[in-house]
């Protein structure tokens, strides 16, 4: 008895260390082992993006000819007090990698960073003599990404940071769930009219050099499930047609015993 007692356990010895390679993450790590950070490319400005500009200074009169209006609109179909809000209206890059400023016209502002266009707008500013000390600050209305599969709540989320990593899109999500695999999670990117797949393996420290570890605006990101929830999805959908089946065959019988009886009486 002792020695079945000892076999067992071996076997989920075994079969627990075998499910940690499955699910465990960044598993060839050493701890306090010191690893070069990539260069981390900040997000640059593409065509449809969308692009909050605020500028300001010591005279709020000068530096309001520069700003657009702030909206205000309405939650419901009546006003009150409590359901409105207001918002500002962001600067949309057209095709041309372009946006048109007030008092300054078009600017192209394609592949700039947002502190690089906001040097680029401060410069343009007292170059012109507008302002002599303009305060100039710059965010994406528009950066969100989606995360889609195997990840405990999946849906699209707006980021209110330049700086993104695939670890923190997925913490947005929840993590992945039991049935996701860590070694096929992949990276949909589109830029410059090219769309790219990355495939990630969480359980490797390699995944910190992808060119997608850090993500770009409007990035998907899709987690595989695994072998036991395809066999799941196989099961369901299997059990409903048997089901369909049966209530068929049973609705044929009971109408046909109803036609037997109508014929015999």
């Amino acid at each position: 008895m002792k020695k079945i007692l000892i076999l067992l356990s071996c076997c989920l010895l075994v079969f627990s260390c075998k499910t940690s390679e499955k699910i465990n993450y960044i598993q060839d790590v050493n701890p306090e082992e010191k690893m070069t950070v990539e260069n981390f490319n900040a997000i640059r400005i593409q065509p449809r993006d969308i692009i909050s500009i605020i500028v300001s200074s010591r005279n709020p009169e000068l530096s309001k000819m520069f700003n657009l209006p702030v909206v205000t609109y309405q939650a419901g179909t009546e006003f009150s007090e409590s359901g409105s809000s207001q918002r500002l209206i962001g600067y949309v890059v057209n095709e041309n990698g372009e946006i048109d400023f007030p008092i300054l016209g078009l600017l192209k502002i394609e592949g700039l960073t947002r502190w690089e266009l906001s040097e680029f707008i401060k410069k343009k500013i007292v170059e012109s003599n507008y302002i002599k000390d303009p305060i100039v600050s710059v965010e994406f209305v528009n950066f969100k990404v989606a995360v889609l599969g195997e990840v405990t709540s999946p849906g699209s989320f707006s980021i209110d940071s330049d700086k993104l990593t695939i670890l923190d899109a997925l913490s947005l999500a929840r993590d992945l769930t039991i049935y996701g695999r860590r070694d096929r999670v992949f990276v949909i990117r589109e830029q410059n009219g090219e769309r790219t797949v990355y495939q990630m393996d969480l359980r490797s420290v390699d995944f910190f050099k992808s060119p997608a570890y850090y993500l770009k605006q409007n990035d998907v990101v899709y987690v595989e499930p695994n072998s036991v929830r395809a066999g799941q999805s196989t099961i369901n959908e299997n059990n409903v047609k048997s089901v369909s089946l049966w209530v068929s065959i049973g609705s044929f019988l009971a109408t046909l015993a109803t036609l037997l009886i109508n014929v015999i009486r």
